[in-house]
């Protein structure tokens, strides 16, 4: 019962809906921690905001260190981040913080950086990543212009890469989108994977919110 959230971009709702899986199986009496291996924008003390919404959103209590094992100043890509911090992302590192979690914890949700193809080091990618941990895929589809191509192209590369898309979320991201419910319709007819629920534009994010809108049974 452990997942991988990523999501069709930046800014699309991969922390509001990782949150809400968490609340949601904690309400069904399970032990959930959230995982965000690496974040970019951190504040003085180290500490990334999405990285603190995960660790509020969990019910059992682990170091910072190991829900967010690299955490880089500046907000922006991974791998330019270590680069100007002066080292090389590791996944061997991240695999092993996800397994002291996941021997803690009934349900483990990690959410990815950025989109499935971010860089990582010279050589891997988030996609990388998700395969070391061996993690099924849950999709965040931030619905505004332009998610039907970001949407499909991320699933595309899902399939490639030989990976388990298990289910998908529609977070409607942008107040005024004509046809949201249309562009969701056309989403459902060419994914294989569930639709796990429609998250309506919210004005102030909120996870317990969120949560009533997914199924949970369908992953």
């Amino acid at each position: 019962m452990n997942y991988f959230v990523t999501g069709t971009d930046t800014h699309v709702g991969k922390t509001l809906i990782s949150c809400a899986l968490l609340h949601g199986f904690a309400t069904r009496g399970k032990r959930v921690v959230g995982m965000k291996p690496i974040a970019a924008g951190c504040n003085n003390d180290g500490q990334n905001e999405d990285v603190l919404q995960l660790r509020a959103a969990s019910n059992v209590e682990v170091s910072y260190e190991l829900t967010n094992p690299y955490c880089f100043l500046p907000a922006i890509a991974p791998h330019l981040g270590a680069q100007q911090a002066g080292i090389e992302i590791q996944l061997p590192r991240i695999v092993t913080a996800y397994q002291k979690l996941a021997a803690q914890a009934d349900v483990v949700i990690v959410e990815g950086v950025g989109g499935l193809c971010v860089p990582l080091n010279a050589q891997q990618d988030s996609a990388d990543m998700l395969k070391a941990l061996g993690l099924p895929v849950i999709l965040v589809v931030g619905i505004r212009l332009g998610c039907l191509n970001h949407t499909l192209l991320t699933v595309e590369a899902i399939n490639a890469r030989g990976l388990l898309l298990t289910g998908w979320v529609a977070n409607v991201i942008e107040v005024d989108m004509p046809q949201w419910e249309e562009n969701i319709a056309a989403l459902q007819q060419r994914i294989a994977a569930p639709l796990l629920g429609i998250v309506p534009y919210l004005r102030n994010a909120d996870a317990r919110v969120a949560v009533r809108q997914l199924e949970l049974d369908r992953l």
